[in-house]
């Protein structure tokens, strides 16, 4: 998934640099040193690797925090079908899911701060929260098939996957 990710913000810097030099041209801006110079600066490999490091840091943490943020949901349910919190107040179930979830913020505000365009990464708003959508549905499906052997996956449960994944990719369409 990181592939698709990170192949998808390197179009992004790629379309930018060839739109970026499509107005220079139409702004009558033909200083050959300029327009290289520009290249030069958007295409260093410093440039790409921080900007790929972002989207890698981003997409990790987002992948912990949603392992966290389900065993936050659901967890209770395991805990209640090994009969460990069968007798503990719901008050008491809210209180363990929230110290579980300030563990998830901490890695979900991270995330979208170092993900975030206008901080410096590689993503805007819409695709952060696609990407998490998508991350999260994931995450969901592997421990909840792994936690509760009871739950079967059907179809239409797969296709509604398969919809999520197009999100993910329409996001990325310019």
């Amino acid at each position: 998934m990181y592939s698709v990710f990170l192949f998808a913000t390197n179009l992004r810097t790629i379309a930018h640099i060839l739109r970026r030099f499509r107005n220079l041209h139409k702004d009558g801006c033909h200083s050959e040193h300029f327009r290289m110079t520009e290249l030069f600066v958007y295409l260093q490999p410093d440039f790409l690797r921080v900007m790929e490091m972002k989207a890698f840091w981003t997409i990790l943490m987002l992948v912990a925090s949603n392992i966290l943020m389900t065993f936050a949901w659901y967890g209770q349910f395991k805990l209640q079908e090994m009969k460990i919190s069968t007798d503990w107040p719901l008050i008491l179930i809210i209180l363990v899911s929230w110290g579980v979830a300030f563990f998830e913020y901490s890695f979900m505000i991270p995330a979208n701060r170092i993900g975030f365009t206008d901080n410096g990464g590689p993503f805007n708003l819409v695709q952060l929260k696609v990407i998490q959508e998508a991350i999260s549905l994931t995450v969901f499906t592997i421990i909840i098939s792994l936690m509760f052997k009871n739950q079967s996956f059907h179809w239409n449960h797969f296709v509604s996957f398969a919809f999520i994944v197009l999100a993910v990719f329409f996001a990325f369409v310019k």
